[in-house]
């Protein structure tokens, strides 16, 4: 894979998967956009893949802000032109009982997870559009494939993010836009290190591997579908998962 003068932004790149992605992204010769809420983090990780020789910028971004969306849409275009590569990475759950799930809990599921990656999407893809070129990944979860006990909320973002980018592909076909989602199993983040280890043990009785998924496992697939290897693959999704779940 080879992303030489190829621009990619990242939600969600300042930690876990979306770090390893942009890693990835960077080391392939690509220039990536870290976009994040957490400045700190995203300055580190910026200026380390920049001492590589690569080129990197943080850029923040509230997923959840639709101005602070156009804003970031209008430096990124204004400053390089164009947006050959958007991966929706960030994201966020909480395991819970849906009778526990409070109007704040399921709002932030939602925008985080959905309509987040939707408004991005809408902001950059009349630039794909003008330039008949464009890679869009979104990273979804297996639980809106199958469903997750105590994700209900999260699941139904999750779902609906793997509907949208099906839906969408077919819109972007005509124009060369590629949308495809992962999905990733039980991933070793310090989000699903926040979970009681009650969970964390389920978790590991029920994947056949025996254990969780690496970040870099999961950027790995996020990059060949981002990348040039991917040119004839639209509208689909890849589960990246151990074997907890096997979607026909």
């Amino acid at each position: 894979m080879n992303f030489k003068d190829k621009v990619a932004l990242v939600t969600g790149g300042a930690s876990g998967i979306g770090l390893c992605t942009v890693q990835t992204i960077a080391d392939l010769g690509g220039e990536v956009l870290i976009a994040d809420i957490n400045a700190d983090a995203g300055e580190q990780a910026a200026a380390g893949i920049r001492a590589k020789g690569a080129k990197a910028e943080f850029v923040r971004l509230d997923v959840t802000d639709k101005a602070n969306i156009a804003a970031v849409r209008d430096h990124v275009l204004a400053t390089r032109g164009r947006l050959d590569i958007l991966c929706n990475v960030a994201g966020w759950g909480h395991i819970q009982p849906f009778v526990d799930n409070d109007d704040a809990f399921i709002a932030k599921v939602m925008n985080l997870n959905l309509n987040g990656p939707i408004e991005l999407i809408r902001a950059f893809f009349p630039a794909m559009i003008e330039k008949k070129a464009g890679k869009i990944v979104n990273v979804s979860s297996d639980a809106g494939r199958v469903g997750s006990l105590g994700e209900s909320v999260y699941s139904a973002a999750k779902g609906g993010l793997i509907a949208f980018s099906k839906s969408l592909a077919r819109e972007g076909a005509r124009y060369g836009i590629n949308v495809n989602a992962i999905c990733p199993g039980p991933t070793d983040t310090p989000l699903l290190k926040s979970e009681p280890e009650k969970f964390l043990e389920a978790f590991l009785k029920v994947i056949p591997m025996r254990r969780f998924g690496k970040p870099q496992e999961v950027a790995d697939a996020i990059a060949f579908l981002a990348s040039n290897r991917a040119d004839y693959i639209t509208g689909q999704v890849l589960s990246v998962n151990g074997g907890i779940t096997m979607v026909g």
